[in-house]
């Protein structure tokens, strides 16, 4: 068959033509055939399918010209290569199928890891998280330990298949294998922040400390959501829109600000002057109201707030606080709409919030007989036609 093949150069010339439509005509037109043929519902799938379908036809193509250009030049220079192929047919019998054996179940494997495994997380994080979790939640914990864990076998699955491929090919790796623990251990002596490192990333991950998407503090400086997280470091995005990037093992404590629910926290003031009963009533109320809102109700665990307690006297008004648990990391917009709505609600009621001011007191005369101002029951020195502290006429 070769030979006859190598006698007829005519076959080379059309070997060369298809390969080059194959190669540069057929790639797209197979691609496009295969988008028509798929059904719509797997539309999303189609890439993967158009992917495949390229490679096969510009795998086909490249073999028919590189067999082309073979034959050309074996004719060409009269070249024997009996003995090479025979060579090479021998070789591949003996170590090709094998190599092929170890090659595409390793990548079927990893294949198959990448795509169940997914899967099987989310529903083992979904049972774990019912009645607990919210959908968001269970969701952020899923993609982040699919992705480390895919990775990781991954990482095992290539590593075990190289080995195999340089045993059959028959390289000693037992070398190797020495090489490898001996220049793991001098690694593990001059790369010890990586290994600490990588061992703070396993519990953070496998306590759940944090998730992508979270929204954290780093040992009390640094604040930002959570964008990637490995087992080596965390990508944290601050307000300012900074991207930190942090070693695992620097990290001595996280805050985590959105896990589970969070809570909305308001200190309120109004004036010494005002009744608190109906202070307080008043912002139980625009709570309620907030939480009867369609927009935002969804957003609120606690549908009353919980009035805690007349927190401090301050130098110009008395302070009341409130707290109340929202969705994870709702807290910080429901703080802000309800600081909008009780402004509100306090100047059509007439609740003065207070402001920084000072009051001024002149003293006593030691002589004494001075008006007192009626308005603010201040005394006054004698002969004073006006309030020294309120400047309301003392005749009046």
């Amino acid at each position: 068959m070769w030979e006859w093949f190598i006698t007829n150069r005519a076959w080379a010339l059309i070997a060369g033509i298809v390969g080059f439509i194959l190669s540069y005509y057929l790639r797209e037109r197979a691609a496009r055939a295969t988008e028509k043929a798929v059904a719509r519902r797997w539309h999303t799938r189609v890439k993967v399918a158009r992917r495949i379908v390229t490679w096969v036809v510009v795998g086909i193509g490249g073999g028919l010209l590189g067999l082309a250009i073979a034959t050309f030049i074996i004719t060409y220079h009269s070249l024997d290569i009996g003995p090479a192929m025979e060579t090479v047919r021998s070789w591949l019998l003996a170590h090709g199928i094998p190599i092929t054996i170890i090659a595409v179940p390793a990548y079927v494997a990893y294949r198959v890891i990448r795509a169940t495994l997914p899967r099987i997380i989310g529903r083992f994080v979904a049972i774990r998280g019912k009645g607990r979790q919210t959908k968001e939640r269970i969701t952020k914990r899923s993609q982040t330990l699919s992705t480390v864990l895919t990775a990781t076998f991954g990482v095992i699955i290539a590593i075990v298949a190289a080995f195999m491929i340089l045993s059959e090919i028959g390289i000693n790796i037992t070398p190797l294998l020495a090489g490898a623990g001996i220049a793991g251990i001098a690694i593990g002596f001059g790369a010890q922040s990586v290994v600490r490192d990588l061992i703070a990333g396993f519990f953070i991950i496998i306590e759940n400390q944090y998730d992508v998407g979270d929204v954290i503090r780093v040992n009390n400086q640094i604040a930002g959501g959570v964008e990637g997280l490995n087992l080596r470091r965390t990508l944290l995005r601050d307000l300012d829109g900074i991207l930190h990037v942090i070693p695992n093992g620097e990290i001595r404590m996280a805050s985590n600000l959105t896990k589970i629910w969070s809570r909305a926290h308001l200190n309120i003031s109004v004036a010494y002057k005002e009744d608190l009963d109906k202070v307080m009533l008043v912002i139980r109320k625009t709570w309620e109201e907030l939480a009867e809102d369609p927009d935002w109700g969804p957003f609120l665990i606690s549908k009353t707030p919980w009035l805690l307690r007349v927190d401090e006297f301050g130098d110009s008004g008395i302070t009341i606080k409130v707290v109340g648990e929202t969705e994870p990391g709702q807290h910080w917009n429901i703080m802000g709409e309800l600081r909008r709505r009780i402004k509100k609600v306090f100047d059509q009621e007439g609740i003065e919030i207070p402001w920084p001011h000072v009051k001024l007191y002149m003293g006593e005369s030691k002589a004494g007989g001075g008006p007192t101002c009626k308005a603010c029951s201040q005394a006054n020195p004698p002969g004073s036609s006006f309030c020294s502290n309120c400047g309301a006429s003392l005749s009046s």
